[in-house]
């Protein structure tokens, strides 16, 4: 037997529906204006003292007083940021457990880990982009070198003999040497760290040779401490003008920046993405911040989830191409 619904029940049914749905809204602004009425975490992928370290403590005290909640930075470095941004994904979507990161844990690591322990384009999602973060060429102060164009004579004149360090596999510093390298047709041995401050250790120490910086060496640039080269962006840094980029010491379309923003477990409302965002931005759009952030060598880049997410992606195809070339792994 068929049933025929009349046209005074599928119009009733689709009121209904209709009427359902616009209850959606109200109670996803309720959400929104709700939240957050506890502690909120930050979870950061990287050790203490590093860029991503610093930048979240930046963010976090003004978000404390825009939410009117403790926001609380916890330190789960490991695996490239996978320990941290695996505890994430797994964490409640309701917006008490954020991740800072660098776009590396998107955009990199799914190119150069056989086997991840969460997907980082499925389980987590973008909330706020901070800082787009450049990485600086810098030396040990007794290195023979006074520019790129020097240190690419030296690095050729000697072979295998040189070290550089990063804060690990797959980091941004890493990438940035790999692409020196190649671009330079030069070698060198890399050697990896927990975290870029160690890595800043050692140069300091005359341990390694050389580093790209992200930022926490320039203090010691500018005490005389590391002789800095070159500036691995596209265009120079305000902190330092004089100092050329590497495209501009020759090697053309050098680009090793990276960004670092936050992220939060898949599902999490949209109403609570858009608050974080909304107050992440305006704390990225006040002058105190913005030069925080240029002190480190970077610069504030508030943008919208959607376009944080496009850059990732943007990232992916670019530094996934390098990752081939090079066979980087996570090993």
């Amino acid at each position: 037997m068929t049933f025929k619904l009349s046209s005074h029940v599928l119009r009733r049914t689709a009121l209904g529906a209709l009427v359902a749905a616009a209850g959606l809204l109200p109670m996803a602004q309720a959400q929104a204006q709700a939240y957050p009425t506890k502690p909120v975490k930050v979870i950061v992928s990287f050790p203490p003292g590093g860029v991503a370290d610093v930048l979240a403590r930046l963010v976090a005290a003004p978000l404390q007083d825009a939410l009117g909640q403790p926001v609380v930075v916890e330190n789960r470095a490991g695996s490239g940021g996978n320990i941290g941004g695996d505890a994430v994904a797994k964490s409640p979507a309701d917006g008490y457990t954020l991740l800072m990161s660098s776009g590396g844990t998107v955009s990199v690591n799914p190119h150069i880990y056989a086997r991840m322990p969460f997907d980082p384009t499925k389980d987590i999602t973008p909330v706020a982009s901070v800082a787009r973060v450049a990485v600086f060429l810098v030396t040990r102060n007794n290195l023979p070198v006074n520019n790129a164009q020097e240190f690419v004579a030296y690095m050729k004149a000697n072979p295998g003999k040189l070290s550089y360090g990063s804060p690990g596999n797959g980091s941004s510093p890493h990438l940035a040497g790999e692409m020196f390298k190649s671009m330079s047709n030069t070698f060198a041995v890399h050697v990896p760290y927990r975290g870029a401050a160690p890595a800043l250790n050692d140069l300091l120490a005359g341990q390694i040779d050389y580093a790209f910086d992200p930022g926490i060496g320039l203090t010691h640039v500018r005490a005389g401490r590391l002789k800095l080269l070159a500036v691995g962006s596209p265009k120079r840094s305000a902190q330092f003008p004089d100092v050329p980029t590497v495209e501009e010491a020759g090697l053309k379309g050098f680009d090793a920046d990276s960004y670092f923003g936050f992220y939060a477990p898949a599902g999490t409302p949209a109403a609570v993405i858009t608050r974080l965002n909304t107050e992440i931005n305006k704390i990225l759009n006040t002058q105190t911040i913005k030069d925080r952030i240029a002190a480190l060598g970077g610069e504030a880049a508030p943008m919208s989830p959607q376009g944080f997410a496009a850059r990732a992606a943007e990232d992916s195809k670019r530094f996934g191409a390098l990752i081939r070339e090079r066979k980087i792994t996570a090993d």
